[in-house]
């Protein structure tokens, strides 16, 4: 299960539409698992969802309300091995909370062990994922042709650049110009999470992920040290905020957007 299209202020669209939709300009067709926004990991009990050799398949789709009366979209998955057999299950559940000049989705995914415990491995290639609107890369790619246009990252620590990738932080915020609107997508790890702060496969050409489970290529850990089991019949929750603002991490103030939700996080 995929959230696409992704539209943020001024309408302008903020994910990567391919392999979704063909043939926009500025679109490098690489990685053909990035899609738009989306949450799986690679090592599963040691099958690859994040590489689509095992399969995430939607059970159910409902509407619901929060307790604020606000509406939800909830979404029932079965993760199948590329084997066929079932592995694990989740119910992730999008909101859409009022930000201040900007349109927010809070995503919260319950894993539970379903089918016996569930090892989720140490590997980089997870979890909470975005692929950005080309605009906001970092660094130009041959399929932008003439345009210039480079996005800007910074993280909660005040790292920039491709220097975030692999760190711990509690927001990612990746900025620039679309479609003539100064926009960008911050992420907010939230505090109730596993390994708060979490660390970020955080790339060059867009792709952001919160994963905290990717200690040995993030952190030089040993191999292992990052993996985490959810016990046979358990449930691990994690939760996060995309924000789509506009300006850029300044202007948006996404210290203080964090702050308020973490705030709201702990209540």
């Amino acid at each position: 299960p995929i959230l696409y299209p992704v539209l943020g202020p001024g309408g302008v669209p903020m994910t990567r539409s391919w392999p979704i939709a063909d043939g926009v300009p500025g679109e490098a067709k690489d990685h053909p698992h990035h899609k738009s926004i989306w949450f799986a990991h690679d090592d599963v009990n040691g099958r690859h969802f994040w590489h689509e050799t095992g399969n995430i398949k939607n059970q159910r789709v409902r509407l619901a309300k929060g307790k604020d009366g606000r509406p939800m979209i909830v979404s029932d998955n079965l993760w199948i091995g590329g084997d066929g057999e079932p592995v694990c299950s989740d119910t992730t559940v999008l909101s859409f909370p009022d930000v201040p000049n900007a349109r927010a989705i809070d995503i919260a995914t319950t894993l539970r062990a379903t089918h016996g415990a569930v090892k989720l491995g140490d590997t980089k290639e997870g979890l909470m994922a975005i692929r950005t609107h080309p605009d906001l890369r970092l660094e130009k790619h041959p399929s932008m042709g003439n345009l210039d246009r480079l996005g800007k990252a910074t993280n909660s620590d005040g790292i920039t650049g491709k220097e975030i990738w692999g760190k711990p932080a509690r927001w990612v915020d990746y900025s620039g110009t679309i479609e003539g609107e100064k926009v960008g997508i911050a992420i907010f790890d939230s505090p109730r999470n596993l390994r708060h702060p979490t660390t970020w496969h955080a790339r060059a050409y867009g792709l952001i992920t919160a994963n905290p489970f990717g200690a040995h290529d993030f952190l030089g850990a040993e191999k292992g040290t990052g993996e985490y089991v959810i016990p046979d019949g358990g449930e691990l929750t994690l939760r996060y905020r995309f924000v789509f603002h506009r300006g850029d991490v300044d202007d948006a103030d996404v210290a203080g957007l964090f702050k308020e939700y973490a705030d709201e996080q702990k209540k």
